[in-house]
């Protein structure tokens, strides 16, 4: 949030539409404050060279106000949509709460009286002397696919109804793949690369989670990896016709089957919006993760899910370019499963493979399922 040091639009009217909405904000604020005024405040046009300042992050006006006989001025700030993180409306919430938060907190710097919401064209709804946000959602029932999952490392067997079960991930994931997007844009899938790498949740974030002496995960380990990851984003930046619904956390624990072998889904996430590489690796890696420690789970049961999830996404998709951007997805995914944080009772040689794994697809010019077997076949 920019503090406004812009200069008024003089040649706007003093009040437009809208006003009423304004005159009870400004009340709510400043009990009794009559409003006079409403300027628009333009970006900096006092010079024109290069020191001018071209826009900013929002639109703010100026009320000009009355209140306990004396002339005051406010400014509404509001945020809005642009290419540099605030895209979506929950960054545009986090810019103006964060203001709220830490304006107080620098000396000298202008106060902040309310922050709220627009709720249709006649209401504002503050936020004041409120704490942290909550959702609320229905329920659904069902057991967590993860069950089944640790059910074939117990058993080493498919069973029809773990194949039907994975039909109907596929079709899922055929299905929200294919929903048409009503905008795609380069700055809609660039924004979707860079929180796979540099977000709190993304690859940056979980390797910070890392402690120091993490065996098989050295710091420098886990540096190259990052470095690489950082290559396959500009190779894959450009690809923004590739942009696509996704769920955005598509793991075993956030997909539900009921007793008719219904899916439901939990928790998606980033906006859903970004490549399908994202879900299909997202998923078909915890077949190899859910092998780990089971000798023989991965040739008897999950390989073959594993295969049959790569072949059944490809024919029901006919995405032929999946395969040269999976990389970087594969590796996010298998630094979350291979992450103390998230996994603390992983054995030292199953992070191992997991990382291995990791480095030899980042390597790689294109991805092959294949690659698995040197990795998970114990």
């Amino acid at each position: 949030m920019k503090a406004t040091v812009e200069k008024p639009d003089a040649s706007q009217p003093e009040l437009g539409p809208g006003a009423r909405r304004l005159r009870h904000m400004v009340d709510q604020a400043l009990p009794g404050a009559q409003l006079l005024r409403v300027v628009p405040l333009k970006p900096d046009s006092v010079s024109a060279d290069e020191t001018a300042k071209g826009g900013g992050y929002g639109a703010p006006l100026r009320l000009d106000v009355m209140h306990g006989g004396e002339a005051k001025s406010l400014v509404l700030h509001t945020a809005t949509s642009n290419p540099f993180g605030h895209d979506r409306r929950s960054d545009r919430a986090n810019e103006v709460l964060l203001a709220a938060d830490t304006f107080g907190a620098i000396p000298r710097h202008v106060a902040v009286l309310d922050v709220g919401a627009y709720r249709g064209s006649e209401e504002f709804v503050s936020l004041s002397g409120t704490g942290e946000f909550y959702l609320l959602t229905t329920h659904a029932n069902g057991h967590v696919y993860a069950d089944d999952l640790r059910h074939l490392t117990r058993t080493g067997s498919l069973t029809a109804l773990d194949i039907e079960h994975e039909r109907k991930l596929l079709d899922y994931l055929a299905a929200l793949h294919g929903q048409p997007l009503t905008a795609p844009s380069s700055i809609a899938y660039q924004r979707s690369l860079r929180d796979v790498l540099g977000s709190g949740e993304g690859i940056f974030g979980i390797t910070d989670a890392y402690p120091d002496d993490v065996p098989s995960a050295p710091r420098a380990r886990l540096e190259r990896i990052e470095e690489q990851c950082l290559a396959w984003r500009f190779r894959l930046r450009h690809r923004a016709a590739r942009l696509r619904r996704i769920h955005g956390d598509f793991h075993p624990f956030n997909v539900l089957f009921d007793e008719h072998a219904e899916l439901a889904v939990l928790d998606a996430s980033r906006g859903c919006v970004g490549d399908a590489a994202d879900d299909v690796t997202c998923m078909a890696l915890n077949y190899a993760f859910f092998a780990l420690g089971h000798p023989g789970a991965w040739r008897d049961a999950l390989r073959s899910l594993w295969y049959g999830f790569w072949e059944g996404y490809a024919l029901r998709t006919g995405d032929a370019e999946l395969l040269d951007g999976v990389a970087p997805f594969l590796a996010w995914r298998g630094l979350v499963l291979a992450s103390p944080a998230w996994y603390p009772e992983l054995r030292v040689e199953d992070r191992e493979r997991l990382l291995g794994f990791v480095e030899h697809a980042l390597q790689a010019k294109r991805f092959s399922p294949a690659m698995a077997d040197e990795f998970f076949d114990t």
